[in-house]
C-alpha cells in the first residue's frame, strides 16, 4: 500500500479502537476533515479484545449518562453508520452477597433511575430465574438492568471505521505517530511513519484515543496522561453438557460483584473471566497457565455447569487502567484543541460510541450533550479522584 498521507486535515485522531473510530466518523459526518492514524491494524488494541458487555448500570453519574448515549446509538448502528453489530439486550445482573453490596448498589439503583435507566434490586429467587446457571446459595440480592446487553466488539468498530471512510476520512493503518510541531500552545503539524517513510501532516487539532498507549503519546504534547496497561484475559466454551442451549442464549451477563467473576452467552457455549488483581501494570498479554485454574474455582462455585463445558478458545487483552478507574476525558489546557480520551479501565468500548460524539463535539466548540467536565485528566494534579465501583 503506498503511503500517501493528506498534506493538511481538520483533526488527526490517534488511535484505531472504538474510540478513535467513533470519533473519526463522527468528525467526518459533521464535515471535518479527519486523519486517523493506527500503529497496528483497525481494532488490533483493546476494544476487540472487550468480553463484548455494553451497559449504563454503573455507580458514578457521569459513566451512567455515558452509558445510556452509548446504548442509544448502538441500538441505531444497524442505521447509522450501518453495520451489524449482533446486539442482544438481555441484561446486566450484579449478584451481592454482602450487606454493603446490597446498599452500594441500591444507592446506584437510585442514580440509575434518576438519570433515566432502568435498573431495580430484586431478591434472589427473582435472580436465580433470570440467570438459572448461577448459584445463588449465598447471594442476599442482586441488581438488575434489562437494557444492557452484549454485542460484538470488533463488528462495531469495523463500522465506525466503514462510516468515517464513507463520510471522506482517511484511515491508514500500520502507521505510527512519531510527534508533533507545538509552539506556544498551538499545534501545527504532526509526523507520522509507516515503515521507512514518514510525512508531516498540517493540522490544528489533535485527538488522543491511543487506549494503553496513551501515556508515551501524551507525553510528545507535554501533557500527563496516567493510564498503565494492565493483561486481562478472557475464555470461551463450547455448548454445556446437559444445558438447554435455548438457557444458556437468553441469560443476562451475570457478574460476581465481590469476585468479578462474569459469564454471558456466546455462540453455543459462554464468555467467562474476571479481573485478576495479581497482575502486575505492563505491555505482557502472555497468557498466565494458572488464569484458568483460578476462573475453574471462581465457576465451580458460582456457575458450576460453567465447569462441564469445554475451552474452545481465549485471548488477553489491556485494560487501560487510570488511578481512579474512570475514563479520563477532555481537553488540554496548555496546547490549544489537544484532546483526549482513555483510561476507561475496562469499560472503554461500551463508552466508545458516545464519547466519539463528545470529542467531535468538543472539537467544533459545542456544548457536549453530555458534561464530561469531571473526567478531566487535570483532577489527578488536584487530588480528586472518581473512584467507579461497579468494574468488571
Amino acid at each position: 500500500m503506498t503511503f500517501s498521507p493528506p498534506e493538511s486535515v481538520d483533526v488527526v485522531v490517534i488511535g484505531g479502537g472504538v474510540v478513535g473510530c467513533s470519533a473519526a466518523f463522527h468528525l467526518a459526518e459533521a464535515g471535518q476533515r479527519v486523519l486517523l492514524v493506527e500503529k497496528s491494524a483497525i481494532a488490533s488494541g483493546s476494544s476487540s479484545k472487550a468480553a463484548g458487555g455494553v451497559r449504563a448500570c454503573f455507580s458514578d453519574p457521569v459513566n451512567v449518562a455515558i452509558g445510556k448515549r452509548s446504548l442509544a446509538l448502538l441500538a441505531d448502528i444497524g442505521q447509522r453508520p450501518g453495520g451489524e453489530i449482533d446486539l442482544h439486550r438481555v441484561g446486566y445482573l450484579f449478584l451481592c452477597t454482602t450487606s454493603s453490596q446490597l446498599d452500594d448498589f441500591a444507592a446506584a439503583v437510585e442514580v440509575h433511575n434518576s438519570l433515566g435507566v432502568r435498573s431495580s434490586m430484586i431478591d434472589v429467587e427473582q435472580a436465580h430465574q433470570l440467570s438459572p446457571l448461577a448459584n445463588v446459595d449465598d447471594v442476599l440480592g442482586a441488581c438488575w438492568s434489562p437494557d444492557d446487553g452484549t454485542c460484538t466488539p470488533e463488528a462495531v468498530v469495523q463500522a465506525y471505521a466503514a462510516g468515517a471512510r464513507r463520510c471522506g476520512a482517511v484511515l491508514m493503518t500500520n502507521t505510527e505517530f512519531v510527534g508533533a510541531d507545538v509552539r506556544d500552545g498551538q499545534i501545527y503539524s504532526v509526523e507520522i511513519r509507516s515503515g521507512d517513510e514518514s510525512a508531516h501532516v498540517r493540522t490544528s487539532a489533535v485527538v488522543i484515543a491511543a487506549g494503553a498507549w496513551s501515556t508515551s503519546v501524551g507525553e510528545a504534547f507535554g501533557i500527563d496522561l496516567p493510564v498503565e496497561p494492565v493483561r486481562r484475559e478472557i475464555i470461551v466454551t463450547g455448548p454445556i453438557p446437559g444445558v438447554d442451549p435455548a438457557v444458556v442464549a437468553r441469560s443476562p451477563m451475570t457478574i460476581d460483584a465481590a469476585s468479578t467473576f462474569y459469564f454471558h452467552a456466546e455462540g453455543r457455549g459462554v464468555l467467562a473471566g474476571f479481573s485478576d488483581s495479581s497482575v502486575e501494570p505492563g505491555f505482557d498479554l502472555t497468557r498466565d497457565p494458572s488464569y484458568l485454574e483460578k476462573l475453574v474455582e471462581l465457576a465451580a462455585f458460582r456457575a458450576p455447569h460453567l465447569v462441564e463445558a469445554e475451552v474452545t478458545g481465549g485471548w488477553a487483552g489491556y485494560y487501560e487502567v487510570s488511578p481512579d478507574h474512570d475514563g479520563i476525558v477532555g481537553q488540554s489546557a496548555d496546547v490549544s484543541r489537544l484532546l483526549y480520551a482513555t483510561g476507561f479501565s475496562g469499560h472503554g468500548f461500551l463508552q466508545g460510541p458516545a464519547i466519539g460524539e463528545i470529542l467531535r463535539d468538543l472539537i467544533l466548540d459545542c456544548e457536549p450533550s453530555i458534561d464530561i467536565s469531571p473526567l478531566s485528566a487535570t483532577r489527578f494534579q488536584t487530588g480528586v479522584r472518581r473512584d467507579e465501583r461497579h468494574l468488571v
